[in-house]
């Protein structure tokens, strides 16, 4: 496969284990959230805040949906599997791989939420987002990779070995 995308939950290291894939297999780094926010002139915390979550999610399922890259690593946000026209596109030109990691060590990883940007429906908790959105990683994902208790170079090699 000629590009790699890096989907899962906020703080599963989808941008730092990117960049490292990246460099290690000569390859192009993408994070999606800044495409978003390059082609939108704004942050994406201004565009949940101006469009809502809906609103954001069509925006992201859109700028996704029309990467067009070879030999490139994608880090997308955590809630890029809400699209399907996205993920069908990035299923089509990639290799999908799901940085799985289990609640307890996300949780310790996210810290204050508000301050991570990790979008909340009203009245959702964090398990229920988890809840969610895990059964989507695993139904778009082509590979799934437990890194939650690795390191950067760890989980690096761990998607090497499954690609």
């Amino acid at each position: 496969m000629e590009n790699i995308t890096l989907i899962g939950m906020p703080g599963a290291g989808k941008s730092t284990v990117g960049v490292v894939l990246a460099k290690v297999l000569g390859y192009d780094f993408i994070d999606s959230d800044l495409l978003i926010q390059k082609e939108e002139g704004k942050l994406l915390w201004q565009i949940m805040q101006d469009k809502g979550i809906a609103g954001f999610n069509e925006i992201e399922e859109r700028v996704n949906s029309q990467i067009d890259v070879i030999h490139a690593v994608i880090a997308t946000g955590g809630s890029v599997i809400y699209g399907p026209k996205a993920m069908d596109h990035l299923r089509n030109i990639s290799t999908v791989i799901y940085l799985q990691v289990n609640y307890r060590t996300l949780r310790q990883r996210l810290g204050d939420l508000n301050k991570r940007g990790v979008v909340l429906k009203p009245g959702q908790s964090l398990p229920d987002l988890y809840k969610e959105r895990e059964p989507l990683y695993r139904q778009y994902a082509h590979r799934t990779v437990d890194v939650g208790s690795k390191t950067v170079r760890q989980a690096v090699d761990e998607i090497i070995n499954a690609l």
